[in-house]
């Protein structure tokens, strides 16, 4: 099946376009930019540098990726930017290229929903499933886990982690890193728990979901520090895996803190 292209849209020399491909009225589509098949350009849609779109996804009006990383420090480096398939973009959304000082990409996993307004930073890495709601900022250098949720206003500063299955809570100021299955809440955010709902929705087993109550308690006691505690939940949940890639996460560590709950002093990585 060949493209359909609306007669006012404007598709550069080089643009590789797949197969069965829709570009609405008042497009542009620049050079380097590759379209996987079965993409829709809704209208009013500019794709800049070098970008690649996965299979059959969809972008709505006014949205704006591949242009210039917002860092005073790039100087026109070759970049990327990297969408997976089946993502949903909705409009005003805006999705930068990477940076020579974080690896030259930026990656978007497969199956996202990115809502109204939302941005996703230079050199970023989000996963797969991942949803971000209204007028979500994601600052440089992040990285959110599979099937992460982000609510709406939510800020997440520059190089913090988002573990998978996280979510972070309406207008909340992440400045440290949310573990796998966590839930942050509030300007500056602090962590309230674990994201119950979600892993309900996700199917996990109600085992699964006791196993991780028990873990986060205990990773989270008064007694001991961090290092000492995470060593001691390995120990009890060795054969868990939801466990083990929470353990992981705080184990590799960062450029941020751990979030905590309130009352906790705030963990840096052990």
């Amino acid at each position: 099946m060949s493209a359909a292209i609306h007669p006012s849209a404007v598709v550069e020399d080089g643009a590789r376009i797949g197969a069965g491909v829709r570009i609405g009225p008042f497009c542009h589509v620049g050079p380097e930019v590759a379209l996987g098949e079965g993409c829709e350009l809704v209208s009013h849609v500019v794709l800049a540098g070098k970008t690649t779109v996965g299979p059959r996804t969809r972008i709505f009006p006014f949205a704006s990726l591949g242009h210039q990383p917002q860092d005073l420090k790039f100087k026109g480096e070759p970049s990327t930017l990297r969408i997976g398939a089946d993502c949903l973009i909705r409009e005003g959304v805006t999705m930068n290229p990477g940076t020579e000082g974080g690896g030259l990409e930026t990656v978007v996993g497969d199956r996202c929903a990115f809502l109204a307004n939302s941005h996703v930073g230079h050199d970023c890495r989000v996963g797969d499933g991942v949803i971000f709601s209204n007028n979500v900022m994601l600052a440089g250098h992040c990285t959110v886990g599979n099937y992460a949720i982000l609510g709406g206003g939510a800020a997440v500063i520059q190089f913090a982690r988002v573990g998978a299955h996280a979510f972070v809570g309406g207008l909340s100021g992440l400045e440290n890193d949310c573990i796998p299955y966590g839930m942050a809440l509030g300007n500056r955010a602090y962590l309230s728990g674990l994201n119950i709902v979600g892993l309900q929705r996700r199917g996990f087993a109600r085992e699964d979901i006791h196993a991780l109550r028990r873990a986060y308690r205990a990773l989270f006691a008064p007694e001991g520090t961090l290092l000492e505690r995470v060593e001691d939940v390995a120990a009890e949940f060795e054969a868990h895996p939801a466990v083990e890639e929470i353990l992981a996460f705080i184990r590799e560590g960062g450029k941020r803190s751990i979030c905590t709950p309130r009352g906790t002093p705030q963990a840096g990585a052990p």
